[in-house]
């Protein structure tokens, strides 16, 4: 157990986006639709964000992740364009690695958010809990 702790994460290889696997969509959903897609192992979402910069719904995003109880940033900035967090299970402190990366599109901002876990095969929903709780904190602000 002490490896799950201790192990090193490496941004180069947690610090990114998965390609469209072309089998679900990995953009915007209609209004009204649940934005996260439960994955194996993560979840994922993308929304149309209006009247912010990306740099600002990130800001935003970054401060409701931090507040997460066992959450820090692993790699980037809301200049960068994207941002990696670890999250921490309580009991034996699993990681599990959240990256959101924001662009303009037109006069709109697009954020897309990708959770994985790091060990093991089954993350048991917690990814996508985790990031509909951010979601929706994201857009009651």
């Amino acid at each position: 157990m002490a490896y799950i702790r201790l192990a090193p994460s490496d941004p180069a290889r947690w610090h990114s986006l998965p390609p469209p696997d072309g089998a679900a969509r990995w953009g915007p959903r209609p209004p009204g639709t649940d934005p996260v897609e439960a994955l194996t192992g993560g979840a994922r979402a993308s929304v149309t964000v209006f009247d912010e910069t990306p740099p600002e719904v990130l800001t935003r995003l970054d401060a409701i992740a931090l507040a997460t109880p066992r959450t820090r940033r692993l790699a980037g900035s809301p200049e960068e364009g994207r941002i990696t967090w670890i999250s921490r299970s309580a009991l034996f402190g699993f990681p599990d690695y959240t990256t959101a990366e924001a662009r303009a599109e037109g006069p709109v901002t697009v954020l897309s958010v990708y959770a994985r876990l790091r060990f093991g095969r089954s993350d048991f929903g917690v990814n996508a809990t985790r990031l509909r709780a951010w979601l929706a904190q994201l857009e009651a602000e």
